[in-house]
């Protein structure tokens, strides 16, 4: 067994699929739009995925369930974040100043 100090850490150039990080002082729109552009690529590639998988052409069924999947924890995300932004928002606007 090799000792905890000879484990060499994966530096985030090895990871492959991963998003590139936003730059430093990017305007909040700007990483919005890129999140909702990546839901809905994933909702894409979840859609053909699965007419892929009925019309036969290739497509397993688990490529078609990982992507629909992908896609459905996505859309989840981007709902929690919305719910999230509207409460802070209408706290916001029940403060009395």
């Amino acid at each position: 067994m090799f000792p905890i100090s000879l484990v060499t850490p994966i530096q985030p150039a090895q990871i492959s699929g991963t998003i590139p990080a936003a730059q430093p002082g990017a305007p909040f729109a700007a990483l919005m739009r890129n999140a909702m552009q990546q839901v809905q690529t994933l909702e894409s590639n979840a859609t053909q995925a699965v007419d892929g998988l009925m019309t036969g052409n290739g497509t397993d069924v688990h490529t078609a369930m990982i992507a629909t999947q992908k896609a459905d924890l996505a859309f989840e995300m981007a709902l929690a974040f919305r719910n999230k932004a509207v409460g802070a928002y209408q706290q916001l606007m029940s403060t009395q100043f």
